[in-house]
């Protein structure tokens, strides 16, 4: 799809951090109030079932800006920066002619969680609004105050000293300015992500209220991984389910909150722009007796909202045909601007689902985690898990733990693990076989022999060093030259190939050894 060049091309990307996609109440009603992006939905297409690519803030950033799965981007734990031949959406539009602006939360440039103040490449300096510059405006009291849910317990913080409101004043002001111009703004709220402030009525607004509890809060991990009961017993043993009450009204009133400054942005982006809004990532908020977010792929912590306003799209839609991923906005975005996707991304644009909710897209939706932070030596240190999901079922491998399969149309709260269950193999062994092939496509740096020999994949060959045997290089030939053959230092004909040795092939004379080298995967 391509636009008409000559008319005005805006896109304004919203997203919040830490809103699970049931936080909003056009996917569920559960007493929360989300007006404006429930208008917005009403306005576009709300995407039933998409997922992030890696369900804790950094990475998801990372797949969320580059169009490459975390792990590719090094970038795979907050405090881990971007590889430097990693580009963002905002460089790759910025050498194509547009202006990009990025306000709000990076966590990107592998230091603190505020960042480093610094405008990457391709954004505009003028407008970039790290939480760095945010804190670098605060007397020092302030500072500290704003760091402290217990704050609104002692005095009114007051809206102009929130983060969304400084984000959302910004974008308002760039769109003005630049009205009349093609840009690509993102506008990146922090909230509800704690400390949770916020001003009034919204810091009041939920005490008393009680989230609704879904089934899978009663999950107790019985047949689950023992990682998973690990994590769950950092906040103690909490064996009455009926019990617990998901409270927490600074939280849920950030995230009323953010919906306001949402809905303020909204009402100024042009009819004829795009918008796209999503989340980081959910709240895990006692299910399965976990809490945050982490290693899991369950839907209450990778399942995130999502929502496509396109000129001329479908309004009031809704996409349910398949579930769709992260790892399609680069490409999306792309698509829209009418610029081609670079062979190194690793998603398909789905921008025709906007249009047509009957369109399709990838059939399966891929995730991942690996470590939730490198600085710090908490929250489970090295957790790599790879999952899927074909809208239907999901299969999560934890290479250090067992292995979960789940039915999600007969069981949507993931409660039963299947994963041995012989009935289900055919469909397990499928999924299990998609993210061996996308492991292998995309290069990921964790894949091996060990992602296939789990223990109930009884039909696996024999763990093997080689594993595959293929070599698998880079094209991003946009930014760099196209990389060379380790065989015999030509341009690379072939990126992946079977990766061959001369040693054992015996040549009568140098002209017989060069021809062979020249040509060996002809």
């Amino acid at each position: 799809m391509r636009w008409d060049m000559s008319s005005r091309r805006q896109f304004v990307l919203i997203m919040t951090d830490t809103q699970r996609y049931d936080m909003v109440n056009c996917y569920k009603s559960t007493g929360l109030s989300t007006p404006n992006l429930d208008a917005l939905a009403a306005s576009g297409v709300r995407y039933e079932r998409a997922y992030t690519t890696q369900p804790v803030c950094g990475p998801a950033r990372a797949g969320l800006f580059t169009g490459l799965f975390p792990a590719c981007t090094g970038s795979w734990a907050n405090g881990m920066a971007l590889s430097d031949n990693v580009k963002t959406i905002g460089q790759r539009l910025h050498d194509n002619g547009l202006h990009c602006a990025y306000i709000g939360k990076w966590h990107l440039d592998g230091t603190d969680y505020f960042g480093n103040g610094y405008c990457p490449d391709g954004w505009d300096d003028d407008y970039w609004y790290d939480m760095r510059r945010y804190l670098d405006e605060l007397r020092e009291d302030d500072r500290i105050r704003s760091r402290a849910t217990q704050t609104m317990r002692f005095i009114d913080w007051t809206e102009d000293m929130t983060y969304g409101y400084r984000v959302m004043s910004r974008a308002l002001d760039f769109m003005q300015k630049y009205r009349d111009e093609d840009y690509f703004l993102v506008v990146s709220f922090d909230e509800p992500h704690g400390p949770y402030l916020c001003p009034k009525p919204y810091a009041d607004m939920y005490r008393g209220y009680e989230f609704p509890k879904s089934p899978a809060v009663w999950d107790t991990l019985q047949g689950k991984p023992d990682y998973q009961k690990v994590w769950a017993s950092e906040k103690g043993p909490k064996p009455d389910r009926d019990a617990i009450k998901i409270k927490n009204p600074a939280f849920f009133g950030c995230n009323s909150y953010v919906d306001d400054l949402i809905g303020r942005v909204v009402r100024q982006v042009p009819d004829d722009a795009a918008i796209l809004y999503t989340s980081d990532h959910g709240d895990l908020l006692q299910s399965h007796c976990l809490f945050a977010k982490g290693p899991a792929a369950y839907d209450d912590v990778a399942r995130i909202p999502f929502i496509v306003r396109l000129p001329g799209g479908v309004q009031g839609g809704v996409y349910s045909k398949r579930a769709v991923s992260h790892i399609s906005v680069c490409p999306t975005v792309l698509e829209y601007f009418g610029i081609p996707i670079p062979k190194v991304m690793q998603g398909e644009s789905i921008l025709q689902t906007a249009m047509d909710t009957e369109a399709d897209a990838p059939e399966y939706v891929f995730y991942e985690f690996t470590r939730f932070e490198q600085d710090h030596d908490h929250y489970g240190g090295f957790q790599p898990m790879r999952a899927v999901t074909d809208g239907h079922f999901k299969l999560s491998l934890n290479l250090m733990s067992t292995d979960e399969l789940y039915d999600l149309d007969n069981d949507p709260y993931e409660l039963n693990n299947l994963i041995n269950d012989p009935s289900f193999a055919e469909v397990r062994n499928r999924l299990h076989d998609s993210i061996l092939d996308s492991m292998c496509q995309r290069r990921d740096p964790f894949r091996g022999y060990y992602s296939e020999n789990r223990p109930w994949r009884t039909d696996a060959p024999a763990p093997d060093w080689r594993w595959r045997g293929w070599t698998r290089q880079r094209e991003e030939e946009e930014y760099e030259p196209r990389q060379l053959d380790y065989v015999n230092g030509l341009v690379m004909n072939h990126p992946q190939r079977l990766k061959i040795s001369n040693s054992n092939v015996k040549f009568n004379n140098i002209d017989q050894l060069t021809d062979w080298l020249r040509h060996y995967d002809d």
